[in-house]
C-alpha cells in the first residue's frame, strides 16, 4: 500500500516526459491514421501506455472514460490524450491554456 502511494506521488510530481515508463511491455500496437500518420502504442502490464508522436515518447496513464479506453496526463497543463474504442483510436491535444479544450490531431486511426 505504501509503495502504491509512493508511486502515485511520484507520478503526480512528474511531467509526461519525466513519467516512469509503463511497467513491462505487453506489446506494441501500431495505428495507421486517416492522414497517414503511424502512432505506435506500447501497452504496459500496469494499464498505462507509451505513445510515440513525431519521434518522441510520451507516457500516459489510464483515465476514466464513458466508453473505450482513454489515456492522458492528470495535470492542469497541456498534454496528449489517446482514446481508443474497439480497434480505432484518436489522438487529441489537451490545451491547458484554454481550460483543457481538446483538439483532434489524428483521427480514424486503425489498429494494424
Amino acid at each position: 500500500m505504501i509503495r502504491t502511494f509512493a508511486l502515485l506521488a511520484l507520478l503526480a510530481a512528474c511531467t509526461p516526459e519525466e513519467a516512469p515508463p509503463p511497467v513491462a511491455d505487453v506489446g506494441t500496437t501500431q495505428y495507421l491514421c486517416a492522414d497517414g500518420t503511424i502512432i505506435p502504442v506500447l501497452q504496459g502490464t500496469d494499464g498505462n501506455i507509451r505513445i510515440t508522436v513525431k519521434g518522441e515518447n510520451f507516457n500516459l496513464i489510464a483515465e476514466e472514460a464513458a466508453s473505450g479506453a482513454r489515456y492522458g496526463w492528470p495535470s492542469d497543463g497541456s498534454n496528449y490524450v489517446w482514446w481508443t474504442k474497439g480497434k480505432e483510436g484518436t489522438l487529441y491535444w489537451k490545451d491547458g491554456t484554454k481550460g483543457g479544450e481538446e483538439t483532434i490531431l489524428h483521427s480514424d486511426c486503425k489498429q494494424q
